[in-house]
């Protein structure tokens, strides 16, 4: 099962990818519409699949391959198969930042692109703070505590900026972003989540002999000559890439990360460098298939992503905690 998962997985992602193209309330040719929107056509059909579903169909790959790729990384470095990736509370900065848009009304003349752009400045501020308080020490303890730390305090200023929302609209505006989709957005959007994805995947790969050390112990990773305060170092600062990009542009969709590598890893042997790529092809998997059942529900009353996410990730979230559990019993 191990070779072949990758290929089976990609082979989803295809057949998945191809019904988010054809999934919606009006029937379009996707072959015809992506020639036609191509060759700078503009009809319905050039329009609905080049204007609407392409981009928000990308956007639902990258955002769960960023978010499936973090929560495997993390995973192995802090070697908890239980840790989220917004336990080092990038998420929650990137939110406070793209909040600040809607309250400030900041970076104005970018329109659609202030929001993402203000996240990625707050992911940024709260990396920052997270390696000024975890120091040079690469301990899962300190980074857990660390994290958590700024996750409270970021959830605090949140509820603040939600508290005082200068009318009922923004607040509401605010709201509903937080709720996290990927409707709505258009290509300008993986202007921003693209370059910080193909970097902090880069970095997080780059550590994969690391992670499989660490998963040996300490010392056994020293032994093979591998730099631990540096690697993690690495690894946060790609973790917080993947995960601060993607909230800033399609905002809070949770349990993807923390989900998809604790299913996949028996399927790798518990090899934790295995794990990276089959975790970001799935975890963009998952947020493809999740957002077409969200477009196949009936359209009066629109369920935002991030809460199909935690309506299905919380109760199997649960069941993972009872099994873990019982196997101390």
């Amino acid at each position: 099962m191990g070779k072949a998962l990758n290929p089976l997985l990609f082979i989803l992602l295809l057949v998945l990818s191809w019904l988010s193209l054809s999934a919606g309330s009006i029937e379009v040719d996707v072959l015809a519409g992506l020639w036609e929107w191509l060759h700078d056509s503009d009809n319905s059909a050039a329009l609905i699949i080049g204007e609407i579903r392409f981009p928000r169909t990308l956007l639902a790959l990258v955002v769960g391959a960023a978010m499936g790729l973090s929560g495997a990384a993390l995973q192995g470095l802090l070697r908890n198969p239980l840790v989220d990736p917004g336990l080092i509370g990038v998420s929650q900065g990137a939110a406070l930042g793209a909040a600040s848009v809607f309250y400030f009304n900041l970076f104005a003349g970018l329109g659609a692109l202030a929001a993402p752009l203000a996240g990625l400045i707050g992911a940024a501020i709260t990396l920052f703070v997270l390696f000024g308080l975890s120091g040079s020490v690469a301990r899962p303890g300190i980074i857990i505590m660390a994290g958590l730390a700024i996750s409270m305090l970021s959830g605090a200023l949140l509820a603040m900026v939600l508290n005082f929302a200068p009318n009922p609209y923004a607040m509401q505006e605010l709201v509903f972003w937080l709720l996290g989709s990927v409707s709505n957005r258009g290509l300008d959007n993986l202007l921003v989540l693209l370059p910080a994805f193909i970097i902090g995947s880069a970095m997080i790969w780059s550590q994969h002999r690391l992670l499989m050390g660490l998963s040996l112990g300490d010392q056994v990773a020293q032994s093979m000559g591998l730099q631990l305060a540096r690697g993690s170092r690495i690894i946060i600062l790609g973790t917080a890439l993947l995960t601060g990009s993607a909230v800033a542009v399609a905002g809070n969709i949770g349990f993807v990360g923390l989900l998809v590598p604790h299913i996949l890893r028996p399927l790798v042997r518990y090899r934790p460098d295995r794990l990276l790529l089959p975790s970001a092809l799935a975890g963009a998997a998952v947020v493809c298939a999740a957002d077409i059942l969200v477009r196949l529900l009936p359209p009066e009353r629109e369920l935002k992503l991030g809460v199909l996410t935690a309506v299905v990730g919380a109760p199997f979230f649960i069941w993972l905690v009872w099994k873990e559990r019982q196997r101390w019993l």
